[in-house]
């Protein structure tokens, strides 16, 4: 029996799911963790993926830390777990959790996602949107939507899990 420590040797601690393994699926149109759902032709912006990756951390994080407190204090009060109660604290969880608090910063995220451009993994999909900054400030670069390729949805798992590992070896 294998076993995986709970922090790595390296590099903090695991997260509840990996990056890349998150893009892929959100790529791939299937609304991950509670993510929205796009159309995997037409892909998404690098900053709407950010985003959306962060939400769904906190929603993770916010549930599991609800799920483990309600467990707690039913074994303690020598009862069933509710449900209900582990919907109310997921929700008071995720209010007091901050944005910031999981996952990378967006410039870590533009060179991680990088990576899996030099993979070909991803590419542009051809949607190209305008960005504008506020007041009057002029237009900013245009929101390029990136998709899965075809190399991308055959990379295995593995690959998908490290992609710095696939891009430069060990």
């Amino acid at each position: 029996m294998v076993t995986i420590p709970t922090k790595p040797s390296r590099g903090g601690f695991l997260r509840p799911f990996g990056c890349a393994l998150y893009i892929r699926e959100f790529l791939m149109g299937n609304g991950p963790y509670g993510s929205k759902r796009i159309d995997p032709d037409q892909g998404a912006p690098q900053a709407d993926i950010f985003s959306q990756y962060k939400h769904a951390l906190r929603r993770v994080t916010a549930e599991d830390k609800a799920i483990r407190h309600e467990e707690k204090r039913a074994k303690k009060e020598n009862r069933a777990i509710d449900p209900d109660n582990i919907e109310v604290l997921t929700g008071k969880y995720l209010e007091r959790l901050p944005y910031k608090s999981k996952g990378c910063r967006y410039h870590s995220f533009v060179t991680y996602f990088s990576m899996l451009q030099k993979l070909e993994w991803v590419e542009p999909s051809g949607k190209v949107e305008p960005s504008a900054f506020q007041d009057n400030y002029p237009p900013g670069n245009p929101r390029i939507y990136f998709r899965l390729t075809e190399r991308g949805k055959s990379a295995p798992d593995h690959l998908w899990a490290n992609p710095k590992k696939a891009l430069y070896g060990d």
